[in-house]
């Protein structure tokens, strides 16, 4: 299944554009993404963006299941 969202813009001063890829919260859920976590954005090619943890803390290791 997949999830879809808006790729939203803010314009800045000296048109400076920043644009921001929502995460829907389902999505955030199942991964267990938590406030404040890094993730690093690779561009495979131009239909394709991979999203990649650049820090897994201690709530995230351990594997598939992770430890708790």
């Amino acid at each position: 299944m997949g999830y879809q969202s808006k790729v939203q813009v803010i314009e800045r001063a000296k048109g400076q554009r920043q644009f921001y890829l929502i995460c829907p919260a389902p999505l955030a859920q199942a991964l267990e993404i938590e406030k404040g976590e890094t993730i690093e954005w690779i561009v495979e090619d131009k239909a394709t963006l991979t999203v990649k943890r650049v820090d897994l803390g201690p709530r995230h290791r351990g594997g598939a299941h992770g430890s708790r």
